[in-house]
């Protein structure tokens, strides 16, 4: 099993964020992990995006060019990375911020509307997680008790009392249609 993932959005949408918490859940789980955090210079509101392997194998480089699973989270980052999917693979799109359809036919393609969902939570932030929460619905990448874990590890401690918020979009996402 390995996954080859890219986050891709804007500055700000906790896109660098979703990626290491996804990287130390797959670690939790004893596989090999890789995460490579890219950012414009402008940072909030600048192009953001990583690059996560999760494998049951040693990960031979962190660069992805070939990914299974696209997470985008803004137009400008779908244009970038769609053919970067490989057939078979998946989209993920944030619906209420990526104002068109996926071109292709060759991948499986999970339209969310998750920043408004998120804002109908109370909380808008929590995009990236209904999001992740799709991707771990679809692949089973990992399992949802690793994700809290690496949420418990990665975020500060005045952030914890926010996890069972988190964990709930978390399931949400996984079971969205």
């Amino acid at each position: 099993m390995e996954h080859k993932i890219i986050i891709a959005g804007f500055g700000g949408q906790g896109i660098l964020s979703a990626g290491k918490m996804l990287a130390y859940a797959g670690m939790l789980e004893n596989k090999s992990v890789s995460w490579l955090p890219s950012y414009g210079p402008e940072m909030r509101g600048g192009t953001a995006n990583c690059n996560v392997i999760i494998t049951d194998e040693q990960v031979g480089s962190p660069i992805v060019n070939d990914a299974t699973v696209l997470i985008a989270m803004n137009t400008p980052s779908l244009d970038k990375y769609e053919s970067w999917v490989q057939p078979g693979g998946a989209i993920i799109v944030d619906s209420s911020l990526v104002n068109r359809q996926i071109k292709r036919e060759d991948v499986t393609v999970y339209y969310i509307p998750a920043t408004e969902l998120a804002e109908q939570a109370g909380n808008s932030t929590f995009a990236n997680i209904y999001l992740l929460g799709k991707l771990i619905g679809h692949t089973n990448l990992i399992k949802p008790e690793s994700f809290e874990a690496s949420l418990y590890q990665t975020l500060r401690e005045k952030y914890h009392h926010m996890i069972p918020a988190e964990m709930k979009i978390l399931r949400d996402g996984m079971e969205y249609k």
